[in-house]
This record gives structure tokens, C-alpha cells and sequence, in this order.
């Protein structure tokens, strides 16, 4: 687990933010490593480097808050997804929810299948700015 220092979430963020998390997680778990005796699951969130933001409807909800772009990857190097599964049309409850919550978080999901299976998140919240005392 690799974590972004001094992330803080609302709780508007953090109930869909650790829901995503822990069906990705409990996904690999069930799915990933089938026929296999061990395996790694990945979980890794950054800031994104650019700076720039997805959107800023955050900041309005939050006085003396601005927005930070997020970067949230769950992967694992297990026996991959299959190519059935579609994020534009989920047959999966699982990643129905996951899909629902990314646009909750007003966020983009992307799926990369190599090597295993790779959920990427980008997503936008709200900071408090740090006072100068």
C-alpha cells in the first residue's frame, strides 16, 4: 500500500471513497488469484502531479477549501479480468457499485488488463487550505 501523506476526505468522499476500495479489493481477492498459491494486491494513492483539476464543485461546498486532484490504482497480479466484463455496461453488481460511486465522486475509471487487472481513479476533493498561524 503506497498513500499519498495528509489525504484528507469529507465524509461526502470518504463513504463512496472506501466502499470503491474495499469491492476492488475484495474482487481480487475472490477473483484474481484463482489456481494460484499466492499474490499481490496493490493499492496506491497520489495527488496528481499536474495540479490540475477534474472539476471544482468541491470548492464551493467547503469554505476555505480548494480542490485536489486524486489518483487512487487497485491492481493485483492475478489471472486478470475478463474481457466479458464492460465498465460502460457492468453485468457485475460488484462494479455496477464501483462505477455508480466513481460518478458519485464526480470521478473517471479506467481498466487496464495486463499483467493482471488494474482499476485507476481520478477524482477531485476538497482540501482544507493550511492556515498560517
Amino acid at each position: 500500500m503506497d498513500q499519498e501523506e495528509n489525504a484528507f476526505l469529507n465524509m461526502d468522499e470518504a463513504v463512496p471513497f472506501g466502499i470503491i476500495v474495499n469491492e476492488l479489493v475484495s474482487n481480487s481477492i475472490k477473483h484474481a488469484f484463482i489456481g494460484k498459491d499466492n499474490g499481490r494486491i496493490y493499492i496506491n494513492l497520489r495527488r496528481e502531479k499536474n495540479g490540475e483539476r477534474i472539476n471544482s464543485k468541491e470548492e464551493s461546498k467547503c469554505d476555505g477549501c480548494k480542490s485536489a486532484s486524486f489518483i487512487l490504482a487497485i491492481s493485483d497480479d492475478g489471472i486478470g479480468i475478463p474481457k466479458s466484463i464492460d465498465l460502460e455496461n457492468p453485468n457485475s453488481l460488484g462494479i455496477q457499485l464501483v462505477t455508480t460511486l466513481v460518478d458519485q465522486l464526480a470521478g473517471e475509471l479506467e481498466l487496464t488488463r495486463s499483467k493482471g487487472t488494474e482499476f485507476t481513479i481520478r477524482f477531485t476533493a476538497a482540501e482544507k487550505e493550511k492556515s498560517i498561524d
